[in-house]
């Protein structure tokens, strides 16, 4: 069996033009639908920071957050971005900004959703998320079976294989060993075991390293894409041309680079967007229904503001970071081109671009391994928790030996089939999600 050439075929098969107007239609759908909740953003952000218990739930609106966001901050805001301008060229990045921009109004409705039909465990712990919005608020438990399975399959995807394989990748480009395979197992096994020590201690483990490492990591990623752009100062305007004239136009055949349709540059922008900021993937609910909040549109604001840190700065920033540095019309594979971009920073460039790369990566695995559970635990029930925990440890070795390009379609091929019921649940629900909003609306200003 040829597990490469499966992924490959699935993956075409699944991110076809229906799901990318699928997809990209619920954001516009729903930010008219909210009354363009996007302009609420700055009240969402002042919120986002407290860390007080506002009611019932496992962790707080921050940690909740902060969770979520290190679950979407990971290797899709780095190499994604760049195999979306190898796969559809400068434009490409203009797309994924507009799936950000929009797939805010996404975010906030699947967290109203999510607080508004979880449930309270035997335990006392909380769940929530798409397979409960399904069963409890559209009636149809078969679909919230069915995302559940989705979510299982595609956490070791996006979460975990791709997370673990992409960090072995660039060792490979830095270290240059005599042995891929030994780098292989060794990185592998080092990651299995830091992620070990954090996903077998549950959610609370979970939140309170990712509330300590995601805002280290990320303003750290942010301050070195700054140095390299205030080094490539006078590219800038060529590059912000590129971006916005290939977005529109296509990119016709550039030194290295074969050239893309309109649609390939936007098919390549908005599937990486979505694996960037998962706006629509029905992921990031799970955990804000494990958030203290004292209804669903305080913590859907808080939710929204992961896929604008997310997509709108750190994929923006990364982005310029390629395109400014012109390596992408040397035809390189997408690892090698975001070392070229950072490399041109000499030796800071390469250890910035490392120390964003391997946190991501770990806090992308930390993340994902909560979601994955609660999937689990919903199939399952609770006695599929620790199996499920020690399974994930595993799967990080396991993706780091396969062979990159295998691990990326298998990757798109899951969120593709996870996202589907999901939009399908917002789109049934929007109603629902228009009353809370009403029922909820001075939480919107932050007055009365």
């Amino acid at each position: 069996m040829d597990f490469a050439k499966i992924a490959s075929d699935l993956s075409g098969f699944v991110w076809g033009l229906p799901l990318i107007i699928l997809l990209f239609g619920t954001h516009l759908f729903l930010t008219v639908r909210t009354g363009f909740i996007q302009r609420f953003l700055p009240q969402a952000i002042k919120i986002s920071f407290s860390r007080e218990k506002e009611g019932e739930g496992d962790v707080s609106q921050f940690g909740a957050l902060m969770t979520a966001l290190a679950a979407t901050i990971g290797t899709g805001n780095i190499i994604g971005v760049a195999g979306a301008i190898t796969m559809g060229g400068p434009g490409a990045v203009l797309w994924m900004w507009l799936t950000g921009v929009f797939g805010i109004a996404t975010k906030y409705s699947e967290a109203v959703l999510a607080v508004k039909y979880r449930i309270t465990m035997p335990d006392g712990s909380m769940a929530g998320g798409p397979m409960y919005a399904l069963e409890r608020g559209l009636k149809q438990k078969w679909l919230g079976v069915l995302f559940a399975i989705f979510t299982c399959i595609a956490a070791f995807g996006i979460g975990n294989m791709t997370q673990a394989n992409s960090i072995v990748e660039l060792l490979r480009e830095h270290i240059k060993p005599d042995s891929d395979v030994v780098l292989r197992w060794v990185a592998g096994s080092v990651m299995a075991v830091l992620t070990a020590a954090v996903v077998l201690g549950g959610v609370k483990s979970i939140a309170k390293v990712c509330e300590l490492l995601v805002p280290i990591m990320a303003v750290g990623y942010v301050f070195g894409c700054l140095l390299v752009l205030i080094k490539n100062y006078a590219a800038l305007p060529q590059a912000f041309a590129d971006i916005w004239n290939g977005a529109w136009s296509g990119q016709a055949a550039v030194g290295g680079f074969v050239g893309a349709t309109l649609k390939q540059v936007a098919q390549a922008g908005i599937a990486r967007g979505l694996f960037s900021n998962e706006s629509g993937l029905g992921s990031a609910p799970i955990v804000a229904a494990a958030a203290q909040t004292r209804n669903p549109v305080r913590q859907a604001l808080v939710s929204s503001t992961a896929t604008f840190w997310d997509t709108v700065v750190v994929c923006l920033m990364t982005g310029l970071v390629i395109v400014s540095s012109g390596h992408w019309k040397d035809g390189l594979p997408k690892g090698a081109l975001t070392s070229a971009a950072f490399g041109d920073l000499h030796a800071v460039g390469p250890i910035f671009l490392l120390f964003g790369l391997m946190t991501f990566v770990f806090s992308t695995i930390l993340g994902w391994g909560y979601y994955g559970e609660k999937a689990a635990e919903y199939l399952f029930g609770t006695r599929a928790v620790k199996p499920y925990r020690l399974l994930w440890v595993l799967a990080v070795l396991f993706g780091s030996v396969q062979p990159a390009q295998a691990v990326w379609d298998f990757a798109d091929a899951a969120n593709g089939l996870m996202a589907i019921p999901n939009l399908i649940c917002l789109i049934c629900l929007s109603g629902v999600i228009v009353a809370e909003t009403k029922a909820h609306k001075k939480e919107l200003t932050g007055r009365g």
